[in-house]
């Protein structure tokens, strides 16, 4: 009786720390996919200033939208905690795409070797962003699951670990764009 009481105790004990570390390493994985998405985000705001210096020659009439774009960016570089960047980003993403609009009136702007380079790499680290956030939400919702499911939230519980928070996407990415094939005069 003694060694099946005995037993079981360690089997416990083995089953805590073995709950524990998983906890821990999901909770480094999410630590460490966050980095992958500030990583990517500092590439993003590195190549801002260099489109908006290279197209500000061109876009002379557009100075206001250029200095917004400056100004959330510079939110966007201050923000800190996954929400405030989120919205921090998205406000940078919306002013970004107002520049690439207005960029489709000025001919020789789209021309500019320079701008479309920039213009490039800005979408394939926004494409890299996009991966990264996906890979970072998907470690999220592992790591919330483990602290939920029983009998891991009975670990989580008394360690006192906090569920992670979700990179959300803008509004205006989660609406279906609309496309109008009709035959119009």
């Amino acid at each position: 009786m003694k060694w099946v009481v005995l037993g079981v105790l360690v089997l416990a004990v083995v089953w805590v720390i073995w709950g524990y570390n998983l906890l821990v390493s999901l909770r480094n994985r999410v630590q460490n996919g966050w980095k992958q998405i500030d990583v990517q985000l500092k590439r993003r705001h590195d190549l801002i200033p260099n489109l908006v210096e290279a197209v500000k020659g061109y876009m002379k009439f557009e100075q206001d939208t250029l200095q917004k774009v400056m100004e959330a960016r510079a939110k966007a570089v201050g923000s800190t905690g996954v929400q405030a960047t989120a919205a921090a980003e998205n406000i940078l993403t919306q002013s970004l795409g107002r520049i690439f609009a207005l960029m489709e009136n000025y001919p020789e702007l789209k021309a500019n070797e320079n701008v479309l380079r920039l213009q490039e790499e800005l979408t394939t680290t926004e494409n890299q962003i996009a991966f990264a956030r996906q890979y970072y939400n998907d470690l999220v919702m592992r790591f919330n699951v483990r602290q939920e499911v029983f009998p891991s939230n009975l670990i989580a519980q008394f360690f006192n670990f906090k569920p992670g928070e979700f990179f959300s996407v803008p509004e205006a990415e989660k609406a279906v764009p609309r496309v109008d094939l009709s035959l119009r005069g």
